[in-house]
């Protein structure tokens, strides 16, 4: 498949979405899906639309379906349409329907956890799984699942890595710009592997992101939503497996691990706290990564560049991994840690002294009104005897 196959699939799914965005925003204030800020989680002040989901979605289909009627009327080069597909969207469907509802009536989170479960199974009935994990004991490094532990374990990964896509977003743009980074990344992989199918697939899902954040990016004009937020997640969790697990590798186990690495940590953090402090494990709360970045001094969007940079790194590094391999992966991963850790560090030191140099310039004039008002008063009982 020629280059401009892959950027023609990109740039209209860019156009519709960054086009679409404002319709859908008028759409959200017509049927009540807004954003008001009720708690300390929400970095928002003010109403927002939050079906800014719809955008990213049409763009993607639409795209999917131009690339579809290529390859129905025989033009070379363009993906096969087949049973996978039309899982994935079966599945896209369900996942986009309740998260509409949701946006709008705000469903119970068991709710919603059927209907991603029932998504889930529309892919696996269609044949994509999981078939195989790392087994260091084996000659080739790895081992065939069997069918009674393949299905579950596909369902969990993609219902896993839904939520995990939901539970960042709670920045501008952050949700957005990883979903992005994510997609270019497993694009890169896909094309390396000889994958074609799957490239164009996450081209047009990157087209559409990025088409979204312009609008999402602080300070935000639109929320993506649950709309938006579960659809990213979902087709981002059903194309890691459709494609990288193609391969009987170890490696190509380990690549969707890497992409999806940030989201995946921060959901497992979640969880983990919440056990740990006795809470529900679905209960909202505020200490997520990009809440604890917010809490050591770093502004909105240098929060937003940290995450960025760790999963961009990340992506990085899966792409070097399948084609330099696990060693050249491994150096790229302690360099990048390094100098990601060093700069969120500095970021925070430069908000400290900003905050401080602020307040300091705050207590200089408040002293100045201080003195004023004393003067005044002085001048006032001189007056009086």
């Amino acid at each position: 498949m020629f280059i401009y196959e892959y950027f023609i699939s990109f740039v209209l799914a860019f156009i519709i979405a960054f086009s679409a965005t404002p319709v859908a925003k008028k759409l959200a204030f017509k049927i009540g899906a807004v954003d008001i800020p009720k708690d300390n989680r929400r970095m928002h002040k003010k109403p927002i639309a939050r079906l800014g989901g719809l955008a990213i979605i049409v763009a993607f289909f639409i795209a999917v379906l131009f690339n579809t009627v290529g390859a129905v009327f025989g033009k070379a080069g363009l993906f096969t349409p087949d049973k996978q597909l039309l899982g994935l969207v079966a599945g896209a469907i369900i996942t986009v329907a309740v998260g509409i509802v949701d946006d709008v009536k705000q469903l119970g989170a068991k709710t919603k956890l059927v209907f991603q479960i029932l998504a889930a199974l529309a892919v696996v009935i269609s044949g994509t799984r999981i078939v195989n994990v790392t087994n260091p004991f084996s000659h080739d490094g790895v081992s065939v699942l069997n069918l009674y532990i393949s299905y579950p374990l596909t369902i969990f990964w993609i219902v896993g890595i839904t939520n995990a896509i939901n539970l960042i977003d709670g920045l501008d743009g952050l949700a957005a710009g990883v979903s992005s980074i994510a997609s270019l990344s497993l694009f890169f992989v896909s094309v390396i592997m000889g994958d074609f199918d799957t490239a164009v697939i996450t081209a047009i899902l990157a087209g559409s992101t990025l088409g979204f954040l312009p609008y999402n990016f602080n300070p935000a004009k639109i929320f993506m939503g649950d709309t938006g937020a579960t659809f990213l997640g979902f087709t981002l969790g059903v194309i890691s497996i459709q494609g990288t697990l193609k391969s009987y590798t170890a490696i190509a186990i380990a690549i969707p691990l890497l992409v999806l690495g940030l989201p995946l940590f921060d959901t497992l953090f979640a969880i983990l706290r919440r056990l740990l402090t006795g809470k529900p494990i679905m209960e909202a709360d505020r200490g997520h990564l990009h809440h604890r970045l917010i809490d050591m001094g770093l502004s909105h969007k240098q929060s937003v560049v940290v995450m960025y940079t760790a999963s961009g790194a990340l992506g990085l590094c899966a792409i070097v991994l399948a084609d330099k391999g696990a060693l050249s992966a491994i150096v790229l991963v302690i360099a990048v840690s390094v100098f990601v850790i060093t700069g969120a560090r500095y970021m925070s030191e430069i908000g400290d002294d900003a905050d401080t140099a602020g307040n300091t310039a705050a207590q200089e004039e408040n002293d100045h009104k201080v003195i004023h008002e004393v003067k005044e008063v002085k001048i006032n009982n001189e007056g009086l005897k």
